[in-house]
């Protein structure tokens, strides 16, 4: 390869026209011709490649010689830097280096100098360069790469596309880095306006993060000190590693009502009779994810009520938190309603009450038999009613009647418990009447896509930056904001580098 003159004194363009003559002359030779499609695709990408860099670092060069001529004219007022300060003596010539999707470039510059001050580049705040050697291209390629899968194949990926121009660590930095304005690009959203019909749907879940040590909360990580195992190699049963951090995800959605009755939800014990096909339940729609793994879940719970009250600033529309029956969750959001002043309906989620009514049957009925299935279809019908006082009583009665005692009605105990202790949150009549959702599948697929299916990745350890970054970038993904967020994100990394309107005032560049 001929090498590259970046001062082409008759065309900046020369090269790239050259290379490209290359191209076009090597592709009819014989030896091409006598190249598979596969090997012909990989020679195009290669000098392709190469063409569009040539392209990129020509443009620069034309940048570059047009402000030097610019420069040059009479008249022209020296420029006056972030601090006021003016700097008076110009000089050509300083180049820093680029990593972007076509390769390595060089950016070449006149700098504004002073005495005891540091230089000022007007180019670099008319190409928005970034502060460090990679472009905004390639930040956004690690980015999309990171979300979906690990560092390994984040590096794998750009240097299959780009070439060797990002390490693995400089991907996590830049990904750390790529979601710092993600807070500050939702507090400006504002949501589409809805009818005072429609539901508003609040949903609340955790699931823990595998964290290296310093990472993990105070009593965790003195858990995990302390902790004596049993084995050497291996967990006993019932045994706890503490390695995890509790993440928060919350979930906001609005629903149209659609009214259902209990028969929609559980076929009868007899079967459906297939009369009336079982009508349809509600569609979430306008989706808005948010979670953290560094703040408490409070906060998150905070996040979704502003999210609520952004859509419903008069309160006006009825509001639902639907959650699986943890206490400390349940707590959290009566807490911020209050606060609020903000009647909130919470009901449980019926997925996991239905647990509880199986391991109930259990107890009474050999698993994997029409009897246990018929008994459930039975009391869960009772308690989609809204009598789930009826549904324990009966259980109560049965356990007492058939004298279980000990281990062998522990499966029934539990779920007395679990019912009775939940009793003003099971209201599935009201729930269902009003065309409400029952169910927290929307959240707890959140939980799995979003962390479990990229946080979770088998030896894994995580970080408190690295893992709260992928976090909110994959919730932003799923909420469909990426592309807006990321014209935000690219807006206020000019405006902190370059953190004035005026063309002869920009911030010092080492």
């Amino acid at each position: 390869m001929e090498p590259y003159d970046a001062f082409d004194a008759i065309d900046p363009f020369a090269a790239a026209a050259r290379a490209f003559d290359r191209l076009t002359g090597e592709l009819p030779a014989p030896e091409s011709a006598a190249l598979p499609h596969h090997d012909l695709e990989d020679l195009i990408e290669a000098r392709g490649r190469e063409l569009l860099r040539l392209l990129f670092q020509a443009h620069l060069d034309l940048r570059e010689r047009r402000e030097r001529e610019q420069t040059e004219r009479a008249g022209l007022e020296p420029v006056r830097g972030v601090d006021g300060k003016v700097r008076p003596h110009r000089e050509p010539g300083h180049s820093r280096r680029l990593a972007c999707v076509f390769g390595t470039v060089t950016v070449t510059r006149t700098a504004w100098r002073g005495r005891s001050m540091n230089n000022v580049c007007p180019l670099d705040a008319d190409l928005s360069l970034p502060a460090g050697l990679h472009s905004h291209g390639l930040r956004r390629l690690a980015v999309t790469e990171a979300v979906r899968g690990s560092y390994d194949q984040v590096k794998e990926a750009i240097d299959r596309q780009c070439g060797k121009v990002l390490g693995k660590r400089q991907a996590e930095r830049l990904v750390v880095e790529a979601a710092r304005d993600i807070d500050s690009f939702y507090l400006a959203r504002v949501p589409m306006p809805a009818t005072a019909s429609t539901a508003l749907v609040l949903q609340v879940d955790g699931k823990g993060i595998v964290m290296r040590p310093e990472a993990l909360r105070p009593a965790t990580l003195k858990a995990h000190r302390d902790k004596k195992q049993a084995m050497r190699t291996r967990l006993a049963p019932g045994e706890k590693s503490n390695r995890k951090r509790m993440a928060t995800l919350a979930c906001v959605f609005d629903v149209n009502p659609a009214v259902r009755r209990p028969h929609d939800i559980i076929a009868p014990p007899e079967g459906r009779s297939g009369d009336r096909p079982p009508r349809p339940g509600p569609k979430a729609a306008a989706k808005w994810l948010c979670g953290s793994v560094i703040h408490p879940a409070e906060h998150t719970v905070a996040a979704a009520f502003d999210q609520a009250e952004a859509r419903d600033r008069d309160h006006a529309r009825d509001w639902l938190v639907l959650v699986d029956g943890a206490h400390h969750q349940i707590d959290l959001v009566q807490a911020e309603a209050d606060r609020r002043g903000i009647g909130v309906h919470i009901l449980i989620d019926i997925v996991h009450v239905s647990e509880y009514v199986w391991g109930a049957a259990h107890c009474f009925h050999q698993p994997g038999t029409p009897e246990c299935e018929a008994w459930v279809a039975g009391h869960l019908t009772t308690i989609l009613h809204g009598q789930a006082t009826r549904a324990v009583a009966e259980i109560t009665a049965q356990a007492a009647e058939g004298g279980l005692r000990g281990t062998s009605r522990e499966g029934a105990d539990a779920c007395i418990r679990y019912l009775t202790g939940h009793a003003d949150r099971l209201h599935y009549d009201t729930a269902l009447a009003s065309g409400w959702p029952i169910a927290t599948g929307l959240i707890e697929g959140a939980c799995r896509h979003i962390i479990a299916d990229r946080l979770a990745i088998t030896g894994s350890r995580w970080g408190l930056d690295g893992s709260e970054a992928i976090l909110k970038l994959r919730a932003l993904k799923d909420n469909g904001d990426f592309e807006g967020y990321w014209r935000h994100h690219l807006a206020r990394e000019h405006e902190r580098l370059y953190p004035t309107a005026d063309r002869h005032d920009y911030r010092p560049t080492a």
